[in-house]
């Protein structure tokens, strides 16, 4: 992602595009997979892993990221291409690996519905599903 459609992508979100904000976006828009805190930090080796942290917050506040829970790493993060920052209009599932401990997009899959009991009020939802990528089960 070239760094005028990574500055357009924050101030859709509402998000002012700073210098380190801009690397962390791109970052994440160059991953396969998404990365962790961790990962983010080897890749980003001109921001401390504080400054990496506090835009991982802000992007999540405004719809910019996904955050995946239930890695052996923590909670992984991905590019969200959502249309605004007040809603996530491209969730999908998420499969990892047992083996090699990969976490892995299933864009194409969709999500299934949940009827929620009466009161409940959704905002976001997280499917992982846990096995072996087709790699390992070889």
């Amino acid at each position: 992602m070239d760094e005028a459609t990574c500055i357009s992508l924050l101030q859709a979100h509402g998000i002012k595009p700073t210098a380190n904000r801009i690397l962390v976006a791109k970052a994440l828009a160059s991953s396969i997979q998404p990365q962790s805190l961790a990962e983010l930090e080897r890749r980003i080796i001109s921001i401390d892993k504080s400054n990496i942290f506090r835009a991982l917050v802000l992007f999540r506040e405004q719809h910019l990221v996904h955050a995946i829970e239930g890695s052996s790493d923590g909670t992984k993060y991905e590019l969200c291409y959502s249309h605004d920052h007040e809603h996530d209009d491209d969730q999908h599932p998420h499969f990892y690996c047992e083996k090699c401990q990969q976490t892995y997009c299933l864009n194409d899959a969709e999500l299934p519905e949940i009827l929620l009991p009466q009161g409940f009020e959704a905002h976001s939802s997280n499917l992982m599903i846990k096995g072996l990528c087709p790699h390992c089960k070889k």
